[in-house]
């Protein structure tokens, strides 16, 4: 084991060849220091190779701190960036087609832009359940579609075939939604595989597929991924909380905060 001291020593020295290099201050020196290295780069490396524990442990110590400052950074950017959406939340178009799951009258709606091949979708899907089954009448969810044809070709299929057994069927589609994210893998086998689900569900196969390719179902769909785009949401999942931007699959305890907060705010709004 290598004593502190030697470690916060070496430590020292890398730190400060860092900063004359890179420092406006100093100048004299630091270029004193640049010229010795530029006419002979072993100083450095020797001292390296003479204290290689050292000098990995260094740069280990280093790099964790510089993750450490980035986490820090990013949790600061992320809290302005919810103080602002909280202090003008984003509006979100309706529209008649959309499924409502949950209280048509809660207090906080949940938008969720998705796409059936994603597997972070999936995961988005439990978080969903989750809340559904914590607020209850108190939130509501709205699934929308952004397929992402470029990387996930089926996965407007799909939201075609969603979208038929919406409009035949209506909270059935859910049902749908879950079984094939469920069975992400399964959908690149295309229609022969929703067609299955569409069996195992019950029902008329023959309709779903003919509704599945109308107009007013590619109508649907593009209605909402023109709202995405709209939003901001280029990837998935994409949320709208009670008028809050959510950009990927988050854990349930951010979701957690901002639909607390946001409740909160209601109670005190009524007051």
């Amino acid at each position: 084991m290598l004593s502190s001291n030697k470690t916060f020593n070496f430590s020292i020295l890398l730190v400060l060849v860092a900063l004359f290099l890179a420092s406006c201050s100093n100048k004299n020196s630091a270029q004193d220091i640049r010229k010795a290295l530029d006419d002979d780069p072993t100083i450095l490396t020797d001292v390296m190779k003479k204290n290689p524990q050292v000098f990995m442990e260094t740069l280990q110590q280093m790099a964790s701190e510089m993750k450490q400052q980035a986490l820090a950074d990013r949790n600061r950017k992320e809290k302005e960036i919810l103080e602002d959406a909280f202090k003008n939340p984003i509006q979100v178009q309706s529209h008649s087609d959309d499924l409502i799951i949950g209280n048509p009258n809660a207090k906080v709606k949940i938008y969720e832009y998705s796409d059936f091949q994603c597997p972070f979708c999936f995961r988005a899907l439990e978080t969903v359940k989750q809340l559904m089954d914590e607020y209850g009448k108190d939130v509501a969810f709205i699934y929308r579609h952004l397929p992402i044809d470029s990387i996930h070709p089926q996965a407007r299929l799909a939201a075609q075939y969603y979208e038929a057994i919406r409009i035949k069927h209506g909270k059935k589609a859910f049902k749908f939604h879950e079984t094939i994210l469920h069975n992400q893998a399964k959908i690149r086998l295309g229609e022969k595989y929703l067609l299955e689900v569409v069996k195992k569900m019950g029902l008329d196969t023959k309709e779903i597929k003919k509704l599945a390719n109308s107009k007013q179902v590619d109508d649907k769909i593009a209605f909402d991924i023109e709202s995405a785009n709209k939003l901001g949401f280029s990837g998935t999942p994409g949320f709208v909380v009670g008028g809050v931007p959510v950009k990927g699959a988050y854990p349930y305890a951010h979701f957690k905060k901002i639909i607390d907060r946001l409740l909160e705010n209601k109670t005190a709004d009524t007051k």
